[in-house]
Formats: C-alpha cells, sequence, structure tokens
C-alpha cells in the first residue's frame, strides 16, 4: 500500500516529536503492509511549513531506514489566502514529489463559493488539489453533494482510513460510506499522527474496503491512485472500478 497523508517528520507540527517515534510509526506502517509512505507536515496558521527544514528532516529519516519503506516528501496544505497566493506563485513547493498532486485541508468553517474559486485558481496553475478527509469537516459534511462539482472540476478526493472504522465518530463514519458510495473518493491515507491513537496502519481499513466495496478498488484507493501521485502520473477512474464490481457480483448471481 501507499500512504499519501502523514506526519512523520519530527518535531515540525502536531506529529511525531522524536526521530524515535519517527521511526516507530514507519515501522507499524512496514509491518501494516504499506510500502511507500508520504511526509506530509502541516502548513498552517498554527505550523509553518519549512521546505529546507523539512528536506533535511526527510533525507535523515529517509537514511535510517533503507530497505523497510520508501518514504516521500509532500505538505498537509491548509487553505487560505496567504498559502492559496504561496501556492500558485511556486507550483511545486508543496505536491507530493514536487509534481501536481496537493494535499489540500479546506477551513473548519467554509464558504462554498470561495473554496470552488480556490479550486478553480489551483487547477489553473496546473495542481491537481486533492481535499483531504473531507468526512471529518464538520461544516462540509451536510454539503457532500457539493464536492461531486469540485470533482468535476479537476478536484480530487482522500478520506481517512480511521474514518472508516468509526475513529472519529458516527458522522465522519456515516459521511465517509456516502463518499465512497457515490464513487468519490480516490485515495484513502492514514493521516497518522502518533504510534497509538492515530498510526500509519492501514491494515484494517483496506480489509474493510475489500469487503465492503471490493478488491479492485481497494487497490485502486490504496494502491494504485496514491503510487499515481509518487510519480505524477494520471488516476485511475474510480466510477468505471465501481461499475464494473457490480457487474461481476452480478454475474456471479
Amino acid at each position: 500500500m501507499v500512504d499519501i497523508h502523514s506526519h512523520i517528520l519530527p518535531g515540525l507540527d502536531d506529529g511525531a516529536q522524536t526521530i524515535e517515534e519517527s521511526l516507530r510509526m514507519l515501522e507499524i506502517a512496514a509491518a501494516s503492509g504499506t510500502t511507500d509512505i508520504v511526509a506530509t507536515p502541516h502548513a498552517n496558521g498554527e505550523f509553518r511549513f519549512d521546505p529546507e527544514r523539512a528536506q533535511q528532516l526527510f533525507q535523515d529519516l529517509s537514511g535510517r531506514t533503507v530497505g523497510a519503506i520508501s518514504i516521500h516528501l509532500g505538505c498537509d496544505f491548509h487553505l487560505n489566502y496567504d498559502n492559496l497566493l504561496n501556492a500558485i506563485d511556486n507550483p511545486e513547493k508543496y505536491t507530493i514529489n514536487n509534481h501536481q498532486y496537493l494535499m489540500l485541508e479546506l477551513p473548519d468553517l467554509i464558504a462554498l463559493a470561495a473554496v470552488k474559486s480556490a479550486l478553480n485558481q489551483l487547477i489553473g496553475a496546473g495542481i491537481v488539489p486533492i481535499i483531504t478527509h473531507p468526512e471529518r469537516n464538520r461544516s462540509l459534511q451536510p454539503e457532500l453533494r457539493e464536492l461531486e462539482r469540485w470533482i468535476a472540476a479537476g478536484a480530487r478526493v482522500q478520506v481517512t482510513a480511521q474514518s472508516l472504522l468509526g475513529r472519529f465518530g458516527a458522522a465522519a463514519q456515516r459521511a465517509a460510506d456516502s463518499l465512497m458510495n457515490g464513487n468519490h473518493v480516490h485515495f484513502i491515507a492514514s493521516d497518522a499522527h502518533d504510534c497509538v491513537d492515530r498510526t500509519p496502519d492501514l491494515a484494517g481499513a483496506y480489509k474493510y474496503v475489500s469487503t465492503k466495496y471490493g478488491a479492485r478498488r481497494a487497490e485502486a484507493l490504496f494502491i494504485h491512485n496514491p503510487a499515481a501521485t509518487l510519480r505524477g502520473d494520471l488516476l485511475l477512474d474510480v466510477e468505471n472500478i465501481q461499475k464494473k464490481s457490480i457487474n461481476r457480483r452480478l454475474f456471479r448471481k
């Protein structure tokens, strides 16, 4: 599996605080079947994104995990005015492996028209915004249909693995399943912050998706699409995957 959302770099945000904790998180990820993981430190009002410091820590951590798991660098990019302008001026500064995919966290209180405008600006700059954990955004939970328009415009969606398993409450779990049922999910990732509560273990969520939505969906959301972001490649068509899975189940009957 490929995990495109994690806070494994030590001391940069509210994720891992020491190199020892970072290494333990990577051990947990590898043991659960993750071969590649993207370090995505926050860029928001509380935690300033420092590309040079992130690169230093990334190289240090990568050097300590040779052969066990591959680490990649991105950013958990909070949507605000200053960040938006900076990303448009520097399209590869915050993206995964300096390609086109950007992990985009929406504000807790959102104005739908403003978000749509920002998405259009990012897409116009050659960036593919991946909206992170919309199922956990309380102001967006009642407006999930809006995601259909954003996806049609070129945005993509990442759901948190533990949301599907109930870690973030019933509302987030219902929203995650609603997005899955609507074929509006392109990635499932851990958003790991530690070794105990919000860990990088994706195995349980992978089993859940495989059982409820089919092995092809699980492979697309945990393996193929996340791997495509590392290379800057195109994603699989999740809607057609779902249709094919339904057709096969009907045929078996």
